[in-house]
């Protein structure tokens, strides 16, 4: 059932959650304070387990020999007991653990660590361990919104799309260039592009980031290796460095490890897009072709089954769009994926609400908020507005918030339609951002 959690495996130290140390043998819910609840994330140290629900509360169990369950104490916690101290009446959004300690991103981007930190891992400048959560402070002012930890050391997304790490480095996990411990947090260089994924393993000394360009950074422990700065992969997905690189390796999924000689089909309907030797359909955008199949259209899109329907034509003349975003949206059928740059992804965003196409809709919005920055999120905040895109516009609304200053220095703000301009203004105030 959607929420409930399972858990198996070793339990010397009750980190299955049931109250007692045997082994479990077969998938056993984990019920204790947590049957009225929906769990939407579940993170494990090496001894230890921490689930977010739905609400935004965490809760822990296991090994606590070190403060990382965060009770306030060192006694192993057999069920899940709800972390609170100084996250009571806060919502926590993101969470993970590292060997034998904890992490969570609060909805407002801050971050918080609890449990072991002899390496510096919880980032909190020190290198004591806190048996309650503790705020990183140096993260002050930083929307932080994915956290991951490895063995000992700890990574931290923004909002921007930068990373920072910080904890152990003796084998280059935090990417630093060198193989120095920090105790507070270190922001990465790479390249100034935006990272939009970012990922470690508990079990490792291994890290690894998604850029927006789909690119694979990898860094750390590499067979045996130290790689002190991030180095470009050639996966297109982060578990597959853990797979291939960490020290053990660890696999969520299967590795293809031999290229089959043939395309599945969702391969095959990729290849064919824009082929002029297979299609029996062009469109004319911007005095440019772009080929496509009559059947797969009326099978993906209403639109197009309506259209076609009653037209005969092989060649259809494209006018309200432009061709860039008449192209990502012919592809979005073939492909069902998205690949624009936010500016760009507004236009595409006007055409999904145009066609009613809801999914592409929430794939555009997904997209311009990996492409977010102080100087395009007026500007996306206010396609948000006019498209009616209300997660979009609370997700914008917020970044601005969150970089009120260099936001509103830009050009943009400068520019903004006067109604949004007093509508953002008040809902700002409501929102405490212009408190001293």
């Amino acid at each position: 059932t959607d929420g409930e959690v399972y858990a198996w495996g070793h339990n010397g130290y009750s980190q299955l959650g049931n109250g007692t140390t045997n082994q479990g043998l077969i998938p056993a819910q984990v019920s204790t304070n947590l049957l009225n609840k929906k769990v939407t994330e579940v993170a494990c140290g090496s001894h230890h387990t921490i689930a977010l629900t739905s609400d935004g509360e965490v809760y822990a169990w296991g090994y606590n020999n070190s403060g990382q369950v965060g009770s306030g104490s060192t006694a192993n916690q057999p069920t899940p007991r709800r972390v609170s101290s100084c996250l009571q009446n806060k919502i926590v959004v993101n969470i993970a653990c590292g060997q034998l300690c904890s992490m969570a991103v609060l909805d407002n981007g801050e971050a918080y660590g609890w449990g072991y930190n002899c390496n510096g891992q919880l980032g909190v400048g020190n290198n004591g361990n806190q048996q309650t959560p503790c705020r990183i402070a140096a993260l002050q002012g930083i929307n932080i919104v994915q956290i991951a930890c490895g063995y000992a050391h700890t990574l931290a997304l923004t909002d921007e799309g930068l990373v920072y790490a910080w904890g152990a480095s003796s084998y280059g996990q935090l990417g630093t260039g060198n193989k120095s411990n920090q105790s507070c947090p270190v922001l990465l260089n790479l390249d100034k592009e935006r990272v939009i994924e970012i990922a470690a393993c508990h079990s490792t000394h291994t890290s690894a980031a998604k850029m927006q360009s789909g690119q694979v950074l990898m860094w750390g422990q590499c067979r045996g290796q130290t790689i002190v700065s991030p180095h470009f992969t050639h996966f297109t997905c982060t578990d597959d460095v853990f797979s291939c690189f960490a020290t053990p390796a660890v696999m969520w999924k299967l590795l293809t490890v031999e290229r089959d000689d043939y395309l599945t089909v969702a391969q095959s309907l990729k290849k064919e897009f824009d082929s002029p030797e297979t299609s029996d359909l062009k469109f004319l955008v911007d005095g440019k072709y772009i080929h496509v199949h009559k059947a797969l259209l009326k099978i993906r899109c209403e639109h197009f089954r309506t259209l076609l329907n009653e037209n005969e034509e092989e060649s259809i003349e494209i006018q309200q769009f432009t061709y860039l975003v008449y192209r990502a949206f012919l592809e979005y059928l073939y492909t069902d994926s998205v690949s624009l740059a936010p500016e760009d992804a507004i236009g595409l965003l006007d055409l999904a609400s145009f066609y009613r196409e809801t999914r592409l809709k929430r794939l555009c919005q997904e997209n311009i908020k990996r492409g977010i920055s102080e100087q395009n999120a007026i500007t996306l905040l206010s396609a948000a507005v006019k498209y009616e895109a209300r997660d979009l516009e609370e997700f914008c609304f917020k970044f601005c918030v969150n970089h009120m200053t260099a936001v509103t220095q830009t050009q943009a703000f400068s520019e903004m339609d006067h109604d949004l301009l007093k509508n953002f203004i008040s809902k700002a105030s409501r929102y405490g951002a212009f408190k001293n």
